[in-house]
């Protein structure tokens, strides 16, 4: 007979094995970061993702205790970057700071090589932010309503500039588009800033960009705000109405942006950067800054980030579904 060249001792070393396998990963897990640690953001620099992201870069890096290195790998919805982070070892050192565009990139883009629903480790979020509605000067009118108004009776849509196809712009103003009953045509820009500038020359009629990108095009005289797409007046810009006091009450679309790391990120170093986050976001000056910007710092735990993209990826869809939109 054939004697099986596993033996005895073999098999009794085993556990032995997968133990100090084990607990060499927990050492590594408890003792991360123990070099700087890299945050892709998949937007282009001085967007808003971007920005808020630079402004807590230095609180991050304070309560971590190493470097926080900013990457912008930008293309393509934000997929680009996110799929790098997705494809990059699990260990905690490379991390995505990503917006609310996250659910809905899987409905825009076909045969991306990454299962969204399953790729990422999520973190904490770290911000959330309204979208505005912003007319150019010349449209007539100056309220929701008026907007409302002129683009029911247009033979023409009204043109909404946006910071891209699949954007948080483009969903909350399909969202409104479809609350208005009104009909609307999307035209993609590279990112907000170049949105507002098509909007100040007159190219688009309107756009939904951030407040921090259409601010100064409206205090030029340019354009003038329509309202906010959340629930609520924006601290920052209180003079501003929700565009639900504009005849579309419960109209509620708020964007957010936070950090997530592959699939399989160590818990130990999930917690760590949430700590940090928590930190960093509830700063003082950090919080300041950020609402100077047309942030307000929301940080919140994995558990609870998880299960606002869970939501947001249902109801940003429907809007998806309810608009036709179809897949690049």
């Amino acid at each position: 007979m054939t004697q099986n060249p596993i033996g005895r001792r073999s098999l009794l070393a085993t556990p032995a094995f997968l133990t100090a396998g084990a607990a060499q990963a927990q050492s590594q897990a408890q003792s991360w970061p123990d070099r700087p640690v890299r945050v892709v953001v998949n937007y282009s620099a001085g967007g808003a993702a971007d920005t808020a992201c630079r402004l807590l870069q230095l609180g991050l890096s304070e309560a971590l205790g190493q470097s926080v290195v900013i990457e912008n790998r930008t293309g393509a919805g934000g997929t680009i970057g996110a799929i790098a982070v997705a494809r990059a070892p699990a260990d905690g050192y490379t991390i995505l700071y990503e917006a609310a565009a996250h659910v809905v990139a899987p409905l825009m883009f076909r045969n991306l090589p990454i299962d969204y629903l399953t790729a990422f480790s999520y973190i904490g979020r770290a911000t959330i932010q309204p979208y505005v509605m912003v007319a150019n000067a010349n449209f007539p009118g100056r309220t929701t309503q008026d907007f409302i108004a002129a683009a029911r009776s247009r033979r023409d849509p009204v043109t909404y500039g946006t910071p891209g196809v699949g954007s948080s712009g483009h969903i909350a103003a399909e969202a409104f588009a479809q609350a208005a009953g009104i009909r609307l045509e999307h035209v993609p820009y590279r990112g907000g800033a170049e949105a507002a500038n098509a909007l100040a020359a007159g190219d688009i009629d309107s756009a939904c960009i951030t407040l921090s990108s259409a601010g100064p095009v409206v205090q030029a005289g340019r354009a003038h705000f329509l309202g906010v797409t959340g629930a609520s007046r924006a601290a920052s810009h209180p003079d501003i109405p929700p565009l639900a006091d504009g005849g579309l009450p419960g109209f509620d679309f708020t964007s957010w942006s936070g950090f997530m790391g592959p699939a399989g990120m160590p818990e130990e170093a999930i917690r760590k950067f949430a700590a940090a986050l928590q930190a960093a976001g509830s700063h003082p000056a950090t919080m300041q800054r950020l609402a100077a910007s047309g942030f307000e710092s929301a940080p919140t735990g994995p558990a609870d980030f998880a299960a606002l993209v869970a939501r947001d990826r249902e109801a940003f869809g429907a809007v998806v579904r309810r608009a036709g939109m179809q897949p690049a």
